[in-house]
This record gives C-alpha cells, sequence and structure tokens, in this order.
C-alpha cells in the first residue's frame, strides 16, 4: 500500500484529504506543522508528499528546498491558497512536482496523487532495468537519450533528470526540428488541464537548458520561437 504524507495545518482540509486518499486504497501519514512534516519526510521516506505552501514553523517553500538538497526525491504535490503564479513557479522551481490551488476537489487530488505516482513507478522500474543499454532512440549532438530506462546522457555523462524533466527531453528530441506549442507540450507530457497555465512548461524548459546547454541564454539545442513554442535541434 503506498503512503501519503500530509503536511498541512488546517484540520478540514487534512480530514477531507486523509479520507478520500484512504478510500482510494493509500495509506495516510500526517503533519500540522513545517517541522514536524520534514521529520517525517525524511524519517517515514513517503511514497509522495501532498505539502502546504503556508505551514507553522517551516514553510512549504524551505521543507522542499531542504528535501531536494538532501537528495530526498519524494514527489511533492504542493497545495497553495494564493493565486500569485511566482508562488507556483518557485515551488515548480525549488523541486516540486506539481500544484494545486485552493479550494480544490478532493477528486482532483487524487487523480493527481494517481497521475505522479504512476509517472515515478515508470522512471524508478525503468532506471533499473541496467543489464544491457539500448541503442537510444535519439542522439542530438552530444546528447544520447535512453527511453528504456529512463536515462539521458550528456557528453557521456549521466544527466540527473526528474521524471517529467526527462519525458519532455524525450518528446522534444523525438520531434526534432519541430516548433512545439506550449499546450501541446502540457497535452504530451502533464496529460490533465493546467487551465492554461503554460508557466509550468517555462519552468521546466529552463531547468532543462541549465542541465544540457553550456550557456542558457544562447542555447544550442531548445529553442524559443517567440509568439509559438519551443523546438530542439541538432548544434
Amino acid at each position: 500500500m503506498e503512503r501519503i504524507l500530509i503536511v498541512e495545518d488546517e484540520p478540514s482540509i487534512v480530514t477531507l484529504l486523509q479520507y478520500n486518499l484512504e478510500k482510494a486504497g493509500f495509506s495516510v501519514l500526517t503533519a500540522s506543522d513545517g517541522n514536524e512534516g520534514l521529520e517525517k519526510a525524511v524519517e517515514e521516506r513517503p511514497d509522495l508528499m501532498i505539502l502546504d505552501l503556508m505551514l507553522p514553523g517551516m514553510d512549504g517553500m524551505d521543507i522542499c528546498k531542504a528535501l531536494r538538497q538532501e537528495k530526498v526525491n519524494t514527489p511533492i504535490l504542493m497545495l497553495t491558497a494564493r493565486g500569485d503564479e511566482f508562488d507556483k513557479v518557485l515551488g515548480l522551481e525549488l523541486g516540486a512536482d506539481d500544484y494545486l490551488t485552493k479550494p480544490f476537489s478532493p477528486r482532483e487530488v487524487v487523480a493527481r496523487v494517481k497521475a505522479i505516482l504512476r509517472r515515478t513507478k515508470n522512471f524508478e522500474e525503468s532506471s533499473s532495468a541496467m543489464d544491457k543499454p539500448p541503442e537510444p532512440v535519439v542522439e542530438l549532438g552530444q546528447v544520447s537519450i535512453y527511453p528504456e530506462r529512463y536515462e539521458a546522457l550528456l557528453n557521456g555523462e549521466r544527466l540527473e533528470l526528474t521524471p517529467k524533466e526527462f519525458e519532455l527531453l524525450l518528446y522534444l528530441a523525438s520531434n526534432e526540428g519541430k516548433v512545439l506549442s506550449r499546450t501541446q507540450l502540457l497535452d504530451a507530457i502533464w496529460n490533465y488541464d493546467f487551465v492554461g497555465d503554460s508557466r509550468i512548461v517555462d519552468v521546466h524548459i529552463s531547468n532543462l537548458r541549465e542541465k544540457i546547454e553550456d550557456d542558457t541564454r544562447h542555447p544550442r539545442y531548445i529553442k524559443t520561437i517567440r509568439g509559438f513554442g519551443y523546438k530542439m535541434e541538432r548544434p
């Protein structure tokens, strides 16, 4: 049974989430403040963490940052009552996998949790299948991509990518030279409605460039096509 850690200080929201997640077959742990949440995340190593942004003590941003700095890769679904785009983007940049803005539907939370866990499971299963390196489906310049084991190399060195970063890189590379809109990328990689919030694509493109480009101001691989979207091409 997969375990979900809920870090939330509003009892009514905790009760609602716990009921619906347990009904969906998950085991649930809870924490009511940031310090307790970080401690449980490190000690219990849940399969996924639902993390409120505004918490007593340590806030959600600091928890997310601390976990990623300690190489704890537990998937994080961030909850925020704010409509400020800056908070969503900063959370993603610090390592959150997804976010929901309050108020939200419990069914949507369960759907997001299942989607994140499904991607994470595929990533882990593929990463463990290391018996014999398959031929890369895509090679662009010094980037080699192995979809069967969810691995990408740059100059022969393994890239440290999140599951969504890998999927985005593979999709861009598989459509070499083709201009892809943000909407196309949202549909292909996240495959559910982000209500037009294409900024999540921009954040992940920026993160990918930091990992594969020599100069992010003058990218050689992932090009911005202003007014349209992005394309990936050989240097």
